[in-house]
């Protein structure tokens, strides 16, 4: 009796289409509004921490004295807060993950100085 059970999965299966994609062939489409990664311009920031704020995880530090910028980005959960109050939108949500490490990795950008304009 189970012998007829399989046939029947066998042949609904052997002309199905796949459940899955062809992940390495075909690259992942994110529906809009997915959560991402962050990516950070230093070039526009204004060492505000209006994000750092933001933050639920406080998963990102600035140190004005130093200007720079730290983002923790295990303790990130991709919520895109810091995105939304950034007044100079230098910090965007990117659709897709981070790649996996093997260690807990933060990263520090520096924040270059803003020449003084002249009156």
């Amino acid at each position: 009796m189970a012998v007829m059970k399989f046939g029947g999965r066998l042949l609904r299966n052997l002309f199905s289409k796949p459940a899955t994609k062809m992940y390495p062939v075909v690259p992942r489409e994110y529906p809009e509004r997915s959560r991402g990664h962050i990516e950070f311009d230093p070039t526009a920031c204004i060492t505000c921490n209006i994000c750092g704020k933001k933050c639920p995880t406080h998963a990102i530090t600035i140190d004005k004295a130093a200007r720079t910028m730290t983002i923790d980005r295990m303790n990130c959960i991709q919520c895109g807060y810091c995105a939304e109050s950034c007044p100079k939108k230098c910090i965007t949500i990117v659709p897709g993950y981070t790649a996996p490490d093997a260690q807990k990795v933060s990263e520090t950008f520096q924040i270059p100085e803003k020449p003084k304009e002249q009156a």
